[in-house]
């Protein structure tokens, strides 16, 4: 059987350890199909560059993220939902900043790994649902969370987003100070691939995905993996087992019209996407 590579990518983040374990164990050259992974720290802005530089045939990337790319011309398409619960993000600030209240952040100076992020998105839809409205120029760009470590400390930040179970080990640590956070009402991640992919290796895409839902139900029914989140993620074991429980991952590829609906109406009403932008195809209909 001639193997096919797909390219991949994903934050550096305990979510993707059952695409990891899959790898590690050979699992997608059972179905023919070699996965050559890429991290990518700068999350998910850095990833609808890559789709859209042709870098990566798949990522795996934050729901708001990806919709609001491909409404603004991206192509690719939405191909499975991947992590079916809300994220939780942490809302941080430096461990010497005087900000001590998250009702307070909305005048402040925000981090973000790039415009169109995650980090980006949640802040200016946290902020319209509380009533306030962001500004251009109060957002700097850190790159990743290594940048906005640096940008808090010198206090050329004050308030950086980012899913709160990877930034704890930088709080518990007292480098970081979480002010507040905020549960996106919607699956958090999604994974989407290149219409070049699919029109091209469509059978191998769908091979793919099959060996990554199979590869979750079994990281759902393992309580094992806990230890194995906390040594490899640094987590304590107390999180990694919070974390785990309070996370669930898809085991098909169905995606939920009503939930994109619910998406596109809180990034409109965010003035993140225009309400005379058209809505292109955002699932991939196999």
């Amino acid at each position: 059987m001639n193997t096919t590579t797909i390219r991949v990518g994903g934050v550096p983040e305990h979510f993707n350890l059952p695409i990891h374990l899959a790898i590690e164990q050979n699992l997608f050259e059972t179905r023919g199909v070699k996965v050559e992974w890429t991290t990518f720290k700068g999350g998910t802005g850095q990833m609808t560059k890559a789709l859209a530089d042709g870098e990566v045939d798949m990522c795996i990337l934050l729901t708001e993220g990806i919709i609001n790319a491909i409404v603004k011309g991206n192509p690719s398409k939405i191909i499975s939902e991947y992590v079916t619960t809300p994220l939780t993000w942490g809302i941080h600030t430096g461990a010497n900043n005087q900000l001590d209240n998250y009702k307070h952040i909305y005048d402040k100076k925000y981090g973000i790994s790039r415009f169109g992020s995650g980090s980006h998105l949640m802040a200016i839809v946290d902020a319209n649902t509380n009533g306030h409205t962001l500004s251009k120029d109060q957002f700097v760009i850190v790159k990743n969370l290594e940048g906005a470590l640096e940008s808090l400390t010198k206090l050329e930040t004050d308030v950086f987003y980012w899913e709160k179970y990877t930034t704890k080990p930088w709080v518990d640590s007292n480098q970081l100070r979480r002010v507040g956070e905020y549960k996106t009402p919607w699956p958090c991640f999604m994974i989407a691939a290149t219409d070049d992919i699919l029109k091209r290796e469509p059978d191998n895409v769908i091979r793919t995905l099959r060996t990554i839902h199979d590869s979750c139900d079994r990281f759902m029914q393992d309580d094992d993996v806990i230890k194995l989140v906390s040594e490899r993620y640094q987590q304590k074991l107390k999180d990694a087992e919070r974390w785990y429980h309070s996370t669930e991952w898809a085991i098909h590829g169905w995606v939920r019209d009503k939930m994109l609906k619910s998406v596109i109406y809180h990034l409109r009403t965010a003035e993140i996407i225009g309400e005379d932008e058209i809505i292109p195809e955002l699932i991939w209909r196999k």
